[in-house]
């Protein structure tokens, strides 16, 4: 198979799957996908790691026809990688592959399509299902790679259909397909830069990686919202100034309509800080709005706990007024919310190992308690804290964010109702 190629239609980073809510990193499925495709001996490329200038149309077009190998991975719905395959099945009569994640259900009329299935454990593939589906796939590629049995259902419903070919088309006077420039920087390339940056918190180093990513995939949803977070995580050329370029960023998103919630949560937060800033009552009222939608579309304790906060925030600001009804209302929402979270947060941090992510889980539980007034509750996860290894700068934020929560508590409207009967 020495000089075949195989080209991976697919997703990259992380994606959320909205039929189930769940976050797939689609950059660790496609390592055990690499694999696979190169032990079997063909090159392996996906379409953020081609070099080129402009946009990606061009060569991806080209691949779709003149790779060896299709594979497509149609995990989280990605309506791209449907679009792409429908695109290779046209062109091509043979040599595809359709994978996606187990909880991927075909929508599609051709139901009787062969989807070979993976596995997600949490955003990552387990290293025993990674090694199962690894063989799996590779003996599905060693087998289909020079069988010219039929798999496109454009080809076997239309028998007798003729494939496009290059030469026909450069007959035609179309131009040969050009190699990139060797100088060209992938997807990819700049992405894995990006995510360097963002991991190191190199905000503006990163900002400035992404906007070259941008620019070479401007309609990919993911790379405006990191780009957007490095933004306003930069605080340039002000705190302020980079708040409001982030929203401008995430407006392209329609944060207001939009069912994504990674959106909502990046605009949750960036009208949170707008409102520390600037104290304009529209910033909390959006910061609340789109942090309830995206709190009720995915019901992550993350989430949650700063809608729940928020929501103590206005009802602070409007008992001060003297809105006392409303204020209650906000109130007792923001208890029922950090109910609900401290249930997800004991269920996410039972059985699992203590690592950082464990520390922010119990940490939000810790918010949680104290929100309901939980002396029990706040007492033994201070203890389970305190056992752990965490950084100081994350105790630090801890502590900060409790505080905040405690001076809000002070002004509780429910003093309010004292004596009334």
């Amino acid at each position: 198979m020495d000089g075949k190629l195989c080209f991976v239609v697919q997703g990259f980073s992380t994606k959320t799957d909205f039929k189930t809510g769940r976050n797939l990193d689609l950059d660790k499925s496609y390592q055990v996908i690499k694999e696979a495709v190169e032990e079997a001996g063909l090159r392996c490329v996906r379409a953020d790691e081609i070099q080129h200038s402009g946009p990606i149309d061009k060569p991806m077009y080209e691949n779709l026809l003149r790779a060896d190998l299709v594979i497509a991975d149609l995990s989280t719905y990605n309506v791209n990688a449907a679009f792409e395959l429908g695109v290779r099945y046209a062109m091509r009569p043979y040599a595809t592959i359709v994978v996606a994640e187990e909880g991927f259900d075909n929508p599609f009329d051709v139901s009787h399509m062969v989807i070979r299935r993976y596995k997600h454990l949490g955003e990552d593939i387990g290293v025993t299902e990674a090694r199962r589906f690894k063989k799996a796939l590779g003996d599905a590629i060693r087998q289909i790679v020079g069988d010219s049995a039929v798999d496109s259902p454009v080809y076997i419903f239309i028998p007798g259909l003729v494939p496009p070919s290059e030469a026909r088309a450069a007959a035609r006077g179309f131009a040969a397909p050009q190699e990139a420039a060797p100088h060209d920087a992938s997807a990819k390339e700049l992405m894995d830069k990006a995510m360097a940056a963002l991991d190191a918190e190199k905000f503006a180093e990163a900002k400035a990686w992404l906007a070259a990513v941008h620019a070479l995939r401007p309609h990919d949803d993911t790379i405006v919202q990191k780009l957007a977070l490095a933004t306003y995580k930069s605080k340039a050329p002000s705190p302020e100034a980079a708040l409001r370029e982030a929203l401008a960023l995430l407006d392209k998103l329609q944060p207001k309509v939009s069912n994504d919630p990674e959106t909502l949560g990046l605009a949750g937060a960036v009208h949170k800080r707008l409102w520390d800033i600037t104290k304009g009552q529209p910033h909390l009222d959006e910061s609340i709005a789109t942090y309830e939608r995206g709190y009720y579309l995915k019901g992550d304790y993350y989430t949650g706990i700063n809608y729940a906060f928020v929501l103590n925030t206005r009802a602070a600001l409007l008992e001060e007024r003297g809105d006392v009804a409303q204020a209650i209302a906000d109130f007792m929402a923001a208890r029922k919310v950090r109910a609900a979270v401290m249930v997800m947060c004991r269920a996410a941090a039972e059985g699992s190992k203590p690592d950082e992510r464990k520390y922010w889980v119990l940490a939000t539980a810790l918010e949680a308690a104290v929100g309901l007034e939980s002396a029990a509750d706040e007492a033994a996860l201070n203890a389970q804290l305190a056992a752990m290894p965490a950084k100081q700068w994350m105790r630090d934020t801890t502590g900060g964010q409790v505080a905040k929560l405690r001076e809000l508590l002070k002004a509780s409207p429910l003093r309010h109702l004292a004596g009334r009967g």
